[in-house]
């Protein structure tokens, strides 16, 4: 099972874009404030959602201005194993992205409420590199 999205962004900047999925101030301003990250393949990037819970990506490959992919090493148990990627897909005056999240082993919950969730982090991207303003998880000191 895979989560898909398909959406625009109005800028044909594939390098901020590419920025935007791979360093770490980037990702900490649409996805969760709480981000550890080094680019480079084979890295480790945390994601932390609350004091307890986090997750691990392992950079699997970078394609500069073009591909981002990372595999899930750390986190929910439906998690570990799915593959992220990102496509970047430059227009004349905008920019495509395909988002994947790959290898689900069954729709499950956890499922929905990712793929929810992925819609709506997926508009905060987009809103960072269109207004300079995501909308990124702010982790509970608790």
């Amino acid at each position: 099972m895979d989560i898909f999205h398909l959406f625009n962004i109005k800028t044909n900047d594939s390098e901020k874009i590419y920025n935007a999925i791979t360093q770490q101030e980037g990702l900490a301003s649409w996805w969760t404030t709480e981000t550890v990250a080094k680019s480079e393949i084979g890295s480790i990037i945390e994601f932390r959602f609350t004091k307890n819970y986090k997750k691990g990506m392992k950079i699997l490959n970078l394609e500069e201005n073009k591909i981002v992919e990372w595999e899930c090493i750390d986190g929910d148990q439906e998690w570990l194993g799915t593959k992220i990627k990102f496509e970047i897909i430059p227009k004349e005056e905008s920019t495509d992205i395909k988002f994947y999240h790959t290898d689900w082993r069954e729709i499950t919950d956890l499922y929905g409420i990712c793929n929810y969730h992925w819609g709506l982090y997926m508009k905060s991207l987009k809103a960072f590199i269109e207004e300079g303003k995501g909308n990124p998880h702010k982790p509970n000191p608790n």
